[in-house]
């Protein structure tokens, strides 16, 4: 160990497989790949793996606190093509069915995993009784996998206890891997590409969190899932408040920057989540509308889903489908606020006094328990407005809010990296059969080049929330899309037969990730209070300002989501000097250190949101964003891909469009 902070020890580690971060995908990641090691292993190809992750295995990743329900589970119900169109018709008619289709066909098996490892989910018995996971096993109840039938609080998603449900699957994951090839509380910053390949990773580097140390790993495949993006954009809880978020508050946008610094291909970066959440603690709505058949309200007691449902005629097909997509939900509830009929209500009063005529007492009662309990698992900050504002959902309604502005691949949103996906989706033409090493021609040009989850950036893969153009994947889908992932990489550093070697020297790239410390130490004694310098500032400060610039001129919530040419070219400007003041960072501490390098991380995925939007002359989403100067959807210029290269010498942008292709029939979602 180095003497005093600011001289760290440097660890150097030379490994095959190198798995950032330790949600879902990673957790999928790890629980898959050793047996595709051994595989390997036999054919003469003795592979290491290291799991990196900036927090703590069991309590990382989107899913931390808990979930009620996992929102992607397919059954005997439906099929994976039913599940790309409803992928595709929540997005707007632009995704990849590719991806989604892959994702539909292989969720189950983990969600039969997940039960398998001790996860509790609801069943409906026989005679049609709906118990949760802790009592359907002593009223003969059975294992989804056995036939076992879930309860279904949409067409989607089933009832989980799921407090618990990720320290379940991050259990599997390490006992998988192996608690050798985990290390924790490690903050993967930087990729570096290889000196001797083009457009090829090599390595990455990070440094620890909890000592004065800076690790550096070389590596051939790369897997980066380090989740979406929070706090570019001002969040409506500030002061007191201040930390209170939908998404978690630590996706700092690690996944899309350094993939882009690194050379690889973004998508629809344009796209952002903005839900519609219960005001001030953020407690998630899903259960309330889909279980316990709730409906939003004006303040006037209106529902505005039914009074504006003729504005879904603007948006020919998508508003013409039986479940209109999240941001046309949005769009509707925002007439309201605008014209001056909120605050907007959840109707929990009348929903539970319906569930009352229907159900018994006792069902009632596990129901009103669960009510709070949907937020005990994901939101315990919810049931501490509800307490802290004398709140009985039986007696008093609960104020809605549309959130602030969230990046993310694997939930209702669907900007990301532009990935290589599966060859066997749709009809191969004979010879395609015959000649395995072709790519199919079904699929469009540049959907595919060999390896399941792989950027365009050879050897870097990635999943989850960092696969683009492929919403809905959710917790389940995520840790299947982190397997698939996994044997591809295997794969590839079977086919792949070179040593890595950093394109930057340790030196230069441990310089790098402790110049905040470096400057803070250097100027720390030119004035008595140390967090008032003109010579640095303060990642607290810097995020004020990256969150103020967002929030006013790249539709953040000060302009109902309201954007256009102007405000952004006045963002554009803005950001470059935030860039600049950004090299002054200041780190008194590894914390600091910690927020500092979030904050790069969150200018540049907030410089790639802006630039997209910018390029994309229509208003895709609305009820997310609109471009007031394009606001309508332009279906015969826009019905396209918008990616992007970062060129991270020049520091500049190239944003084009790529064309899109249905692959499964869309016409059976619209009315």
């Amino acid at each position: 160990m180095a003497g005093t902070f600011g001289d760290p020890e440097v660890v150097e580690e030379n490994i095959d497989i190198l798995i950032i971060g330790g949600g879902m995908a990673a957790c999928g990641a790890a629980y898959e790949i050793m047996p595709w090691l051994e595989a390997a292993k036999k054919e003469g190809h003795d592979l290491s793996v290291r799991l990196v992750d900036k927090a703590a295995m069991d309590r990382s990743g989107a899913v931390a606190q808990g979930l009620s329900a996992i929102n992607t589970y397919i059954g005997e119900e439906q099929d994976p093509a039913d599940y790309a169109r409803m992928v595709s018709n929540d997005l707007m008619g632009i995704t990849r069915d590719d991806l989604a289709y892959d994702v539909g066909r292989h969720v189950d098996d983990s969600v039969h995993l997940f039960e398998e490892w001790g996860l509790p989910i609801w069943k409906t018995l026989d005679d049609g009784t709906r118990v949760d996971g802790a009592r359907w096993p002593a009223q003969g109840g059975k294992l989804l996998v056995e036939g076992g039938k879930p309860v279904r609080s949409g067409k989607w998603q089933i009832m989980i206890n799921g407090e618990s449900y990720k320290w379940i699957v991050a259990e599997a994951a390490k006992k998988a891997i192996g608690m050798d090839n985990i290390t924790e509380r490690v903050f993967v910053v930087k990729l570096v590409n290889d000196k001797n390949r083009e457009n090829t990773i090599a390595g990455a580097v990070g440094f620890s969190t909890r000592e004065d140390k800076v690790y550096v790993y070389t590596a051939k495949a790369i897997l980066l899932v380090a989740g979406g993006c929070v706090n570019i954009f001002r969040p409506r809880s500030v002061g007191e408040g201040q930390g209170r978020a939908w998404y978690p508050v630590w996706n700092a946008g690690s996944t899309y920057t350094m993939a882009a610094e690194a050379g690889a291909e973004l998508t629809l970066m344009e796209n952002r989540f903005v839900p519609a959440r219960f005001k001030d603690g953020y407690g998630p709505v899903g259960a309330w509308f889909l279980l316990f058949k709730a409906v939003a309200t004006n303040a006037f007691g209106e529902v505005y889903m039914d009074k504006n449902k003729e504005m879904l005629n603007d948006y020919p097909p998508y508003g013409q489908a039986a479940v209109p997509a999240s941001c046309l939900r949005n769009h509707l509830m925002l007439k309201e606020m605008k014209e001056g009929r909120g605050p907007m209500y959840m109707d929990t009063v009348t929903a539970l006094a319906n569930l009352r005529e229907e159900l018994t007492p006792k069902e009632v009662k596990h129901l009103e328990a669960e009510a709070w309990e949907d937020f005990l698992d994901m939101c315990v900050g919810q049931c501490g407005i509800w307490v802290g504002e004398n709140i009985e959902p039986e007696k008093k309604n609960s104020e809605l809010m549309p959130t602030e502005p969230y990046l993310l691949g694997s939930h209702s949103g669907c900007c990301g990296i532009w990935v290589s996906g599966p060859t066997d989706v749709g009809a191969p033409t004979t010879e395609e059969h015959e000649d395995k090493d072709k790519i199919p021609s079904h699929l469009p040009e540049g959907w595919n080049w060999g390896y399941r989850g792989m950027t365009t950036v050879n050897g870097l893969f990635t999943a989850a929330d960092g696969v683009g153009a492929s919403g809905h994947k959710f917790s389940s889908g995520s840790h299947a899309e982190g397997r698939l992932a996994a044997k591809a990489m295997v794969q590839y550093c079977m086919e792949n037969d070179y040593t890595p070697e950093l394109d930057t020297s340790v030196d230069d790239l441990v310089a790098e990730i402790y110049q905040p410390v470096r400057t803070y130490l250097e100027h720390k004694d030119y004035t008595t209070a140390i967090d008032v310098n003109p010579n640095y500032i303060t990642p607290r400060m810097l995020q004020f300002r990256l969150q103020k610039i967002m929030d006013e001129y790249v539709a953040g919530v000060a302009t109902y989501y309201q954007t256009n040419a102007h405000m952004m070219a006045v963002a554009e400007e803005k950001l470059e000097m935030l860039k600049e003041d950004a090299q002054k960072m200041r780190a008194k501490d590894l914390h600091e250190l910690l927020r500092a390098w979030e904050n790069y991380h969150r200018i540049l995925t907030a410089e790639a949101h802006m630039k997209h939007i910018q390029f994309r002359e229509e208003s895709r989403y609305p009820g997310f964003y609109y471009r007031t100067d394009f606001n309508l959807i332009d279906e015969e210029n826009w019905h396209c891909f918008v990616n992007s290269v970062y060129d991270k010498e020049t520091k500049t942008w190239t944003v084009f469009k790529r064309a899109h292709k249905d692959l499964v029939d869309k016409s059976k979602l619209f009315k």
